[in-house]
């Protein structure tokens, strides 16, 4: 697979911690591996890691304290963090008593903000990871980015129709079906199909809800869940300032 050097500079002042916001495939792991290889990493994609913490949050503590020091030199990396939720308390604790730094990754704050968990009041940057911008690719193809998007791996291959078809399915299946999102899939994946042809338009929420046969306040409701799982992004009009 081809390597894009992506523009983000993650750097952690003395002290802070920092969350790493990103869709799924747009590189976050690659590029924490990258440029913190001497890290300690948690990858709670890994089902007995989450489930061990999912039983006792505590754990993270005992083996972070338990850390010979150079270790705890480089900051604490835990992928996916809205997987265990009520590992930030233990987070949190390490950040004021033991001032450990941590990078925290996560593809969805859904889960964090519904849940009101600890968020850390502020002791943590936060940084977002998006798909590849023209910048990052030499000879940009504007034809390739429309018809492929701009994840590395679908921008690069030449089975992108299928490679798309699957990162769809996986984010209807463990993303929204998963977390229990919505009630009415077969709505929300006609909502998928009517929104990528108003991308870039001024919203309209009742002529969305005709399309997909829900009413306007669960196109809302569903446009949140893009935001929310960091698949979209709303652009507000420009207000002119009276007075």
């Amino acid at each position: 697979m081809k390597i894009f050097k992506r523009l983000l500079k993650l750097t952690l002042p003395e002290q802070k911690s920092a969350f790493l916001w990103g869709a799924r495939q747009t590189g976050k792991s690659y590029y924490l591996l990258e440029h913190f290889p001497k890290s300690v990493y948690y990858d709670l994609l890994e089902t007995d890691l989450r489930a061990r913490f999912e039983k006792s949050p505590s754990l993270l503590r005992e083996e972070i304290l338990a850390l010979p020091a150079n270790k705890l030199k480089q900051p604490i990396i835990i992928d996916e963090i809205q997987k265990v939720p009520d590992l930030l308390d233990e987070v949190h604790w390490l950040i004021e008593k033991q001032h450990v730094q941590f990078i925290l990754c996560g593809s969805s704050a859904r889960k964090l903000r519904k849940q009101g968990v600890n968020l850390l009041g502020g002791r943590a940057l936060r940084y977002h990871f998006y798909p590849l911008t023209y910048t990052e690719i030499p000879d940009f193809d504007l034809l390739t980015a429309l018809n492929q998007g701009l994840l590395p791996a679908h921008y690069t291959s030449k089975h992108a129709d299928a490679l798309l078809e699957a990162y769809v399915l996986d984010y209807l299946n463990e993303e929204i079906r998963g977390e229990g999102l919505v009630r009415n899939l077969p709505s929300f994946s006609r909502f998928l199909d009517s929104v990528a042809f108003t991308n870039g338009e001024m919203t309209n929420y009742a002529n969305i809800a005709r399309d997909c046969g829900v009413s306007a306040k669960t196109v809302e409701n569903y446009y949140q869940i893009l935001i929310d799982t960091l698949l979209g992004y709303a652009i507000e009009p420009y207000h002119k300032k009276i007075g």
